[in-house]
């Protein structure tokens, strides 16, 4: 009874502060405090002074920030006219058309990116008035962008699994190599759906494209050449063993400084633009961070997370009814809360959970993060939506419909990994070796 009293209270002050408006970040904090000094009946402010301390120093978390401000460098740059332009030869051949250039164009800004919205709204402000004008259908221009966008959680270099990292204690550079064979599945998917749909329905009848030689689309395949080595640079040094997670965010750092550079769009304002644009994220991000860090510290006096997993153990659940639970807990969170705030409000309980249930961390943090894509297109609280909606000027529940058909190829995905989850544990197990 006092641990439904606990539960009771930490959730209602938790959905009190969020729903009166109050920062996630400070949200959390404010629970914390008040389960240490009401419920555990210890003194909170030096517990949360080296909480919060503890976890904003942390080395690892370093690579957060840089990998946000690569994005944003490539954000203010030629790089999505230059993908279109490089990717639209090869897509126009294929079942489907240039609508595939929404799945490979997010799926290869996600590489640099690490952020679903950068990655759609880069990727979207070049390729929706181009399938306009070529007469593709609406819905699966909205649909495949809102969806393939969220490929950028997945795809190294992710936020999510730097969050999700930090949060358990895991290597960031697993994380990311494990991320990439699902996220190449997970785009293939979709690519399939959009060929599928395009053989079936009758109205798919875009603007036929003029055939290109191959020596021309060769020659405007060059356009990628600047995003594939930048791609190279980071993944590739992380890949190879030559440099961490952080060192290989500076290398992206670096390197997209060096495109805006040589693309000229690099000058005191965009500098500038981007540098702030990232101290913002990154420090809301932290903000969160440090939050649930003294959440859980909170959580660990209450004895909620412990009795939390001794009481869904006792419920005897195989490992395929607890992911089911979780993929339902996730999904239901996802429509009220951001991907990285609920990954960090739940490792807490969440953690101690799959490890005792024998389930691979690693794994786990991609099994999390393609459920938290979900999160990204369901209402009220799916950020790509509102990021959509301010690219179309689509009524939300227009959007959300679109992009459903997407939603559910996530749900096989989960299964799929389920079923193989070697997708996710074979590429860092041999590097690992």
């Amino acid at each position: 009874m006092d641990q439904i009293i606990a539960i009771s209270i930490f959730l209602g002050v938790l959905f009190l502060l969020l729903g009166s408006g109050v920062w996630v970040g400070l949200s959390l904090m404010g629970v914390a405090y008040i389960g240490i000094e009401f419920i555990a009946g210890r003194a909170a402010g030096g517990a949360m002074i080296n909480t919060i301390w503890g976890a904003s120093s942390s080395w690892t978390l370093t690579a957060l920030p840089l990998f946000v401000w690569m994005g944003e460098i490539l954000f203010r740059t030629r790089l999505s006219q230059d993908m279109f332009r490089g990717l639209s030869p090869w897509m126009a051949s294929l079942p489907g058309g240039l609508v595939h250039t929404n799945i490979v164009g997010c799926t290869v800004f996600a590489a640099v990116s690490g952020s679903s919205a950068a990655t759609l709204t880069t990727v979207g402000r070049m390729s929706i008035p181009e399938l306009r004008k070529r007469g593709y259908p609406e819905h699966m221009i909205v649909g495949t962008l809102a969806g393939a966008a969220t490929l950028g959680l997945m795809i190294p270099p992710s936020l999510t699994l730097i969050v999700y990292g930090v949060s358990i204690n895991e290597s960031i550079r697993e994380l990311f190599i494990a991320g990439v064979v699902p996220g190449l599945v997970l785009a293939s998917m979709f690519m399939a759906y959009v060929a599928i749909y395009a053989m079936v329905s009758p109205s798919y009848q875009p603007v036929t494209e003029t055939r290109l030689s191959f020596g021309e689309k060769l020659k405007n395949s060059s356009y990628l050449i600047p995003v594939i080595l930048l791609i190279v640079l980071v993944i590739g040094s992380m890949y190879f063993g030559i440099a961490s997670a952080t060192e290989a965010a500076a290398f992206g750092v670096i390197g997209a400084l060096v495109l805006a550079a040589f693309q000229g769009s690099l000058n005191v304002r965009t500098f500038s633009d981007s540098l702030m644009g990232a101290v913002r994220t990154s420090a809301m991000i932290t903000l969160i961070l440090a939050g649930a860090a003294f959440l859980s510290l909170a959580m660990g006096y209450t004895g909620l997370p412990r009795a939390l997993a001794d009481g869904i153990a006792s419920l005897e659940l195989s490992r395929f009814e607890l992911l089911m639970a979780l993929l339902v807990f996730y999904i239901v969170l996802g429509c009220f809360l951001d991907g990285i705030s609920a990954v960090v409000l739940t490792m807490a309980i969440v953690e101690p959970m799959i490890r005792e249930a024998g389930i691979d961390v690693i794994w786990f943090g991609i099994f999390v993060t393609v459920v938290i894509e979900m999160a990204q297109i369901t209402p009220p609280i799916g950020f790509n939506l509102f990021v959509m909606q301010g690219l179309t000027d689509h009524q939300m529940n227009y959007i959300a419909k679109a992009a459903l058909p997407m939603f559910a190829i996530m749900v096989l995905m989960v299964f799929v990994l389920i079923g193989f989850p070697e997708l996710a544990t074979w590429l860092p197990d041999n590097i690992r070796n």
